[in-house]
């Protein structure tokens, strides 16, 4: 049976032990076993959160559930807000605010550029009667493979004294997060990326200061509540039925997150990033994401001219069994994703990279033969030390400046 490889920016493949965690029987969600499965995997979540301090709660949804959950039950109607972002999923968390009566400005960055921090304490100083209420941020962009200086941007918006709300959908786990030391009030992800669980969960890491304002709010909300979840969450429950199969896999993958070691994991990602950019410069994909932008979970790169990025894509998939994914709204058909999360080995990343460049072959897109492969090849090679266990225990290096593409 041909084994189909998946790239997507999520969900990702699963490794098997998590996936059979899934077929353990159900228990009592309201019972002592539910209340040491959810004990286990707030104890696992928190060094990958960065808090010892912030309820972590376990909403029944996908990532989009919990970042209503946070707009919802921290604001009030016409409470003005400033978001920032930097891609598609950061105008989502615009039109979430919105649907909620939130009075929402706006901070516009280029798409596959990074906030700048000197753009952002520039619009903060200017609101001089500190009338926001909160700053939208994302931290890691999948539409346009961009990522945040989530260090850089913490102080300015802790200094202004508005309540932030992070999403960390797609980078919590990737590279660094440090929620208490930071200042950060309101985090959210979700089981289906960097943690490589099925979708089906996302998780909500609420600071006191945020309670505080939540406890104000007078926004109608039922499901995605809060405070109803920190009330249950303190008794080992979840408001309504938990998708406690999910909750299984989750606590299986958290234990494998942790074997690994969060540092591994963070060179992992970088590594697969730093190999599948190598690649697009060799095949002429230039990446989309602009130096000092690059995001460590998904990498885009801009479909050459002459290519159809749709079929493309579904020749992949449907030929060559590879799954990436194309642009979104205004970047539809000019570039391509290809993710590094999930179960996925070097191997599996040099075979999509192959399956990629005979596409590209066959539409006779100029490039030497292997060109794509061997640039990978190199970066794995050069960073294969800090796979190991005794290297994992350094800092992962930084992404290096995009090379030239091969001569052709």
């Amino acid at each position: 049976m041909k084994k189909n490889l998946l790239f997507i920016p999520g969900p990702v493949t699963v490794p098997e032990p998590v996936l059979a965690a899934m077929s353990k029987p159900l228990i009592d969600h309201r019972g002592p076993q539910f209340a040491a499965l959810a004990g286990r995997i707030d104890a696992g979540l928190r060094p990958i959160f960065g808090t010892e301090k912030a309820d972590i709660v376990l909403l029944g949804s996908s990532g989009t559930g919990g970042l209503e959950a946070a707009i919802a039950s921290t604001f009030s109607p016409g409470d003005p807000v400033l978001a920032a972002p930097v891609g598609v999923f950061g105008r989502r968390l615009i039109a979430i605010a919105k649907t909620y009566g939130l009075e929402v400005d706006v901070l516009e960055t280029e798409l596959g550029h990074a906030l700048q921090p000197d753009a952002l304490a520039q619009r903060l100083a200017a609101d001089t009667k500190r009338r926001y209420k909160g700053v939208l941020l994302t931290h890691n962009e999948t539409s346009t493979g961009v990522q945040n200086d989530m260090r850089a941007l913490a102080p300015i918006v802790r200094d202004h004294g508005a309540i932030s709300i992070v999403d960390s959908v797609s980078g919590l786990g990737a590279n660094e997060f440090l929620m208490d030391e930071w200042g950060y009030d309101i985090v959210v992800s979700a089981s289906q990326k960097v943690l490589a669980a099925p979708p089906g969960v996302s998780m909500v890491a609420v600071g006191a200061r945020a309670w505080q304002t939540i406890e104000a709010s007078t926004t109608p909300r039922f499901y995605f509540d809060l405070l109803k979840a920190r009330e249950f969450a303190r008794q080992g429950q979840t408001p309504w039925t938990p998708p406690v199969s999910v909750l299984f896999a989750l606590d299986a993958a958290l234990q494998h997150y942790h074997h690994e070691g969060a540092k591994a994991v963070w060179h992992r990602h970088e590594m697969y990033a730093q190999a599948i950019r190598a690649a697009f410069t060799a095949l002429g994909l230039p990446v989309f994401s602009q130096p000092g932008a690059h995001s460590v979970t998904v990498v885009a790169g801009t479909v050459p001219a002459g290519v159809d990025a749709a079929t493309l894509l579904r020749k992949l998939r449907e030929e060559r069994g590879v799954s990436l994914s194309g642009g979104q709204l205004e970047l539809k058909g000019k570039i391509v994703r290809m993710g590094t999360m999930g179960d996925v080995s070097q191997t599996d990343v040099l075979g999509a990279l192959g399956a990629l460049e005979m596409a590209l072959l066959e539409y006779e897109h100029p490039v030497h033969v292997g060109a794509g492969v061997q640039a990978a090849l190199r970066v794995f090679l050069d960073l294969a030390g800090g796979s190991r266990p005794d290297a994992a225990r350094t800092k992962a290096p930084q992404a290096p400046e995009q090379t030239p593409a091969a001569s052709r």
